[in-house]
């Protein structure tokens, strides 16, 4: 009797871990609807978790954190986001906001942001708007990720 209640307990301490994590994914393009890419995202607390982007022609990669800025966050709890990107981000809609300044939390509140890298070291930066922002990433949303050749990527992600 004893194996048998250690399995159980074992086996419910498994799923109980793994209904902490939640998972989804996306899809997006360039506007012209070429460079197709596939996301996935795994989160296990409500406001941060890894996702990876695949680029569906060539296959290259790009993976790394997102943060759902809230009324909580810091901006030092967001340092992993300026790896790889030199002082300030250049283009369009990108370059202008996005610095590191006390007002960042305060107007991106309820967005995410990403900044996800390939194997090659090279960056590609995102921010999406939830459309349920007090579900997070499982409530849906829709954004943009900006590659390292400046190019833009309109991703959609489906409430789960």
């Amino acid at each position: 009797m004893k194996q048998v209640m250690i399995g159980f307990t074992s086996a419910a301490l498994l799923l109980a871990a793994a209904g902490c994590t939640t998972m989804g994914t996306g899809s997006g393009s360039t506007a012209t609807g070429s460079d197709a890419v596939q996301f996935s995202w795994t989160s296990s607390d409500a406001v941060s978790g890894q996702m990876t982007a695949t680029f569906t022609t060539s296959g290259t990669t790009y993976q790394g954190q997102f943060f759902q800025i809230t009324n909580e966050t810091t901006v030092d709890s967001l340092g992993p986001l300026w790896g790889g990107w030199g002082p300030g981000w250049r283009g369009g809609r990108f370059g202008a906001g996005w610095d590191a300044g006390p007002d960042f939390v305060k107007k991106y509140t309820g967005r995410v942001v990403a900044n996800l890298s390939a194997a090659d070291g090279s960056h590609m930066r995102c921010r999406f708007h939830l459309i349920h922002p007090e579900s997070g990433m499982p409530g849906g949303g829709s954004g943009e990720c900006q590659t390292p050749a400046g190019k833009t990527i309109v991703a959609n992600f489906p409430a789960n």
